[in-house]
């Protein structure tokens, strides 16, 4: 028992650096793909053409097998909370990558997220001997779990039809919300595709079965949402903010699944038990200080991303070629917007690309074409 368990966590742990690696090449990647085109977070999937998103998508990849890998191996109760290494990896890479400043008191979150991931790996239950996955179906049927199905299908639907239309863009619980609802039953999915893999290559083959297949289909489903809506998490808000928050719901959601349909705390103590919750309890803490010591990323205010559609229209009036990148045209803008206590300042922008700046006692030049003032952005 206490040999499967240390495969699960080796498993684990490597599934956290390339999960935490992956946030920050994915984000990389969808802020170049917004520069040059429609957001994700606006419904856009040019992110599909930018190779850096696929590199990190690939990066995640990894990471997921290894983590569906040591599901198999053990509960979900010692795999879900090491998810927390993923966000001091994220954390960290995030700071030099992203310039998303990580405070020193930072480095606290992250010896709480070890810590409680230590007492949650030695307290952790052993995982229940199963002999196919008829026994996983007898499980996933039982009243108290399809209940809890039932559940968390009525709350995405309501998120996904009622709040993200209204909210979406502004409330961080609509698309984590989604994310972590159908993370959860994504992990119960895997756990039985993989039991079922991990029999058929002992020599009981499960394929024969139609609960293998209709596991499979479910695990396949529950993916491309929980990515689909993860995408839209990181493209409209920080990294920063989406991780933990992420965690603490997809975990808190995952291990109550798992305690009903897998019944983990079945002959358990009450000391293991508490051990458990309170490890559980010092991770969510690290997660929290860890997010508190993070500057929120300010995205681009509408009035900017206006501005530049508009430009935009000019440069390709006048014969401007290539247009300008989206990301410099926001500086040029936001630069503008942080200076409003600056005296106004006149930009004439002649047809032949050239910018002067317009002096009192200058004249307008006939061929400007437009006139930027500062007092646009205040």
């Amino acid at each position: 028992m206490f040999e499967t368990n240390l495969i699960g966590f080796g498993l684990a742990v490597g599934s956290s650096l390339f999960i935490g690696s992956s946030f920050i090449i994915k984000k990389k990647g969808l802020q170049r793909a917004g520069a040059s085109g429609a957001r994700a977070s606006s419904g856009g999937y040019g992110y599909l053409q930018e190779p850096l998103w696929w590199i990190g998508m690939f990066t995640m990849l990894i990471g997921e097998f290894a983590n569906f890998v040591a599901y198999i191996y053990a509960p979900a109760v010692l795999v879900t909370p090491l998810g927390a290494l993923s966000i001091i990896v994220s954390a960290i890479l995030a700071h030099f990558l992203l310039r998303e400043k990580l405070q020193k008191l930072g480095i606290l979150g992250c010896v709480l997220c070890i810590v409680g991931s230590t007492v949650i790996v030695l307290h952790a239950p052993g995982e229940h001997s199963i002999s196919s996955v008829d026994e996983i179906w007898e499980l996933a049927i039982q009243p108290a779990f399809l209940l809890y199905m039932a559940s968390a299908v009525a709350v995405v639907l309501v998120l996904v039809l009622y709040c993200e239309p209204r909210c979406g863009q502004t409330n961080i619980m609509v698309y984590i919300g989604v994310c972590s609802i159908i993370g959860s039953m994504t992990v119960m999915s895997i756990k039985a595709v993989g039991i079922a893999i991990k029999l058929t290559l002992e020599g009981y083959s499960q394929v024969a079965h139609f609960q293998t297949w209709i596991f499979a289909m479910v695990s396949a489903s529950c993916i491309i949402t929980q990515l689909n809506y993860l995408n839209k998490a990181l493209d409209t808000f920080n990294t920063s903010v989406v991780s933990p928050i992420h965690y603490a719901m997809f975990t808190s959601l995952t291990i109550f699944a798992s305690a009903i349909m897998f019944k983990d705390w079945s002959g358990q103590s009450a000391s293991s038990i508490v051990s458990v919750l309170c490890g559980f309890i010092t991770v969510l803490s690290g997660t929290m200080v860890l997010h508190g010591t993070r500057d929120p990323e300010k995205p681009p205010p509408a009035d900017l991303h206006a501005f530049y559609l508009m430009l935009e229209n000019w440069t390709l009036f006048i014969g401007f070629r290539p247009k300008p990148a989206r990301n410099d045209v926001y500086s040029l803008c936001q630069g503008f917007a942080d200076y409003s206590a600056l005296p106004q300042i006149s930009w004439v922008v002649h047809s032949n690309g050239e910018i002067w700046k317009q002096k009192e006692n200058d004249e307008l030049h006939r061929e400007f074409v437009a006139i930027i003032r500062q007092d646009h952005f205040r």
